[in-house]
């Protein structure tokens, strides 16, 4: 080899080295392969002075032994994402054993070798768009820290990107991405810019339409679509592989959450203090005696502020009913107000509810800090409870649910009265148990009833057991209200393969 570069009058530096048994055993174990296919056993690095010179290098080493097919890659062309840039060749040597070749030139080699960071220590034309790629992984890296304060987490997140086992996509404007193995167009999208990612609705792939939790290969082409109202759905975090787009998922949803369980936690405590004759205190900078009220209220529930005291409360970590009795207490005590003391007494009622907490209203439009429950799943028209789960946020039930008056006979402190909106935002999903005969098209004159009620399917659930004469289903319904569920029951019970229709009871 050193004798067919000197007659290449090529300048090179070779330095070789054999495969360990634990590095082999590791490789196949990771990689799923046989020893026969590990084709690094052997390896050789050739360092060569110019980025031209690498090129140069591979005609040589191609002239002299024969490559093997498909185990080329050009890491210069395309950089990893850690700025890594090398040519990787596999020959067949003399002996008949595959050997590694890696070439690459002086400023690649220092980054191999010593990391991104020695691009600041290494002044050299070459290299620059590994540069700005090493650049940008750290960047990357500093924005995941910065978003995710749980260590754990961040070790999670910068463990799947540091030696990601790439695949290579194209943007509309031919700009190439390096992604790990598996990502999605999710993973793409927050690539590009995590506002992209945060209002991605939809992808398309070599132009045709994809789900979002499709998985990419090298050479496609990716397009993201964006919505202005759209935001990251949590179910995203089951399939993304990149932990730049993990973590600006989490940190969405965790913001999103505070705010709304803020927003709820001063709607339940105003409704609290309202429903005994006091108003909510002032939060005014320039209003001393207030400021001093607040600051004496979350001494005394040991929050940081007024803002993580709201969150708690929405996020059902601390008692609404609980908290406005002790700051009715320092009302009374300042002089703020000097019937605030009646707050102290009489908070439950005969049953143990808490009648004087006021109303949530409902509409769909609540996000993390309201859920309906997915045991009765409550729909418009529906009697409802709502339940502070701990750390959990307003869970809202049926009063028929059975959960729901389990958990209200073990925490009656936490069990408080809502009710639904006037005009609700959305569609609700309510759960249908169908009883239909086997047969030819069932499902589709099933789906035709509730299209026919103006309804959708969102879900169906068939059950482990096999098909027999008549066969039970589960159907997911978006309805608008309970009158919308009876008339889409009304249409489905005139089908003919329809033996009974009824809503789901938990």
């Amino acid at each position: 080899m050193e004798r067919a570069f000197a007659e290449a009058k090529l300048k090179v530096q070779v330095g070789g080295r054999e495969k360990t048994v634990y590095s082999i055993y590791r490789k196949m174990n990771e990689k799923r392969t046989s020893f026969a296919q590990v084709s690094d056993i052997f390896g050789f690095r050739i360092v060569v002075p110019a980025l031209s010179d690498c090129y140069l290098a591979l005609g040589v080493l191609h002239q002299l032994y024969k490559p093997v097919p498909g185990r080329f890659k050009d890491y210069i062309a395309i950089p990893k994402a850690n700025g890594y840039q090398s040519l990787h060749t596999t020959l067949v040597s003399p002996l008949g054993s595959a050997v590694e070749f890696q070439i690459r030139n002086e400023a690649m080699h220092v980054v191999a070798e010593a990391g991104i960071a020695a691009h600041w220590l290494y002044k050299h034309k070459d290299g620059s768009d590994a540069q700005h790629l090493g650049s940008m992984w750290l960047q990357s890296l500093l924005d995941i820290q910065d978003e995710t304060r749980d260590a754990t987490e961040f070790l999670e997140h910068v463990k799947i990107d540091l030696v990601p086992d790439s695949v290579y996509v194209f943007t509309p404007m031919s700009k190439i991405l390096s992604l790990p193995r598996g990502a999605t167009p999710v993973d793409f999208a927050y690539a590009i810019h995590s506002d992209v990612g945060d209002h991605c609705v939809a992808a398309k792939v070599n132009n045709e339409p994809v789900a979002l939790r499709s998985e990419l290969h090298s050479g496609d082409l990716v397009e993201v679509i964006t919505a202005p109202s759209a935001k990251p759905n949590p179910a995203w975090l089951n399939f993304v592989r990149t932990g730049r787009a993990r973590s600006k998922i989490r940190h969405y949803l965790k913001t999103m959450e505070i705010e709304e369980s803020r927003a709820l936690g001063e709607k339940l405590l105003a409704q609290a203090l309202r429903a005994e004759g006091l108003e909510l205190p002032t939060t005014a900078p320039d209003d001393a005696e207030a400021q001093a009220l607040w600051q004496q209220l979350t001494r005394w529930s040991g929050n940081r502020g007024r803002g993580e005291l709201m969150a708690d409360i929405g996020l059902g970590r601390k008692i609404a009913t609980i908290v406005a009795k002790r700051l009715a207490q320092l009302m009374a005590e300042r002089g703020a107000h000097p019937d605030a003391v009646t707050l102290t007494m009489g908070l439950y009622g005969d049953d143990g509810m808490v009648p004087t907490q006021g109303l949530v209203l409902v509409d769909g439009s609540e996000g993390a800090s309201v859920k309906l429950a997915l045991c009765c799943r409550p729909i418009p028209g529906d009697t409802i409870v709502g339940y502070l789960g701990r750390g959990e946020g307003l869970i809202v039930h049926t009063s028929e649910c059975r959960n729901g008056k389990r958990l209200a006979e073990r925490d009656p402190e936490r069990w408080m009265q809502v009710d639904w909106a006037e005009e609700p935002t959305r569609t609700f999903e309510t759960a249908v148990d169908l009883l239909v005969t086997n047969g030819k098209g069932v499902l589709a004159q099933v789906a035709t009833a509730v299209s026919n009620a103006e309804a959708d399917i969102t879900h169906i659930d068939m059950g482990d057991a096999r098909a027999s004469e008549a066969t039970e289903l589960r159907l997911l319904i978006s309805v608008r209200d309970r009158q919308h569920l009876a008339d889409v029951l009304r249409m489905m019970k005139r089908s003919k393969a329809v033996l009974r229709a009824t809503r789901a009871r938990p």
